[in-house]
């Protein structure tokens, strides 16, 4: 497969109903995740084990299993769903805010969770500088808006575990 590319329709599905706790949304799948058709399947990706060791899930869920997750009122989304690969190997258009507020007003979930601050930014309207992590003052109809650092091998540099210790904390509250 190669580093970059288009995909068709519905190759990985959007993992979303009604009412959950929180949505996870990155920007695009990798590679990897695109060969393996599933949410974060990068083994140098911290998301799955990030799910567990903030209590997000009782037990570490492997990337194939990620329609596991509506168990525990969690989903998953892409801004993009055309399109793989790193967010600057994709077309400049490829990033669909208006199609991430749809999903997001009609399954109404407590909290929209950005993986990224590049998502963010795009569906914010704002740069990504003037984004810092957690709670954005935005809202989307009754959703709450929430950005963390990139769980990506490749933005190692900048992971931050406790932020995502602070979104589980809130999630299982609510």
């Amino acid at each position: 497969m190669n580093k970059f590319g288009s995909l068709p329709p519905g190759h990985v599905p959007d993992l979303l109903e009604p009412g959950l706790k929180v949505v996870f949304c990155g920007t695009a799948l990798g590679r990897i995740s695109a060969e393996r058709q599933a949410y974060y399947a990068n083994p140098g990706n911290f998301f799955w084990r990030t799910l567990h060791k903030t209590g997000l899930t009782p037990q570490l869920i492997r990337p194939q299993d990620y329609a596991c997750l509506l168990e525990y009122g969690i989903g998953l989304t892409d801004l993009c769903k055309a399109h793989f690969g790193n967010d600057n190997q994709l077309p400049p258009d490829a990033l669909d805010a208006e199609a991430l507020r749809e999903k997001i007003a009609h399954y109404q979930p407590k909290i929209l969770a950005f993986t990224s601050k590049t998502g963010a930014g795009v569906f914010l309207g704002r740069p990504t500088g003037s984004i810092p992590l957690g709670f954005q003052p935005e809202v989307t109809g009754g959703t709450r808006i929430y950005v963390l650092p990139s769980p990506s091998g490749q933005a190692r540099i900048f992971w931050n575990q406790q932020v995502w210790q602070d979104l589980a904390d809130v999630v299982r509250v609510t």
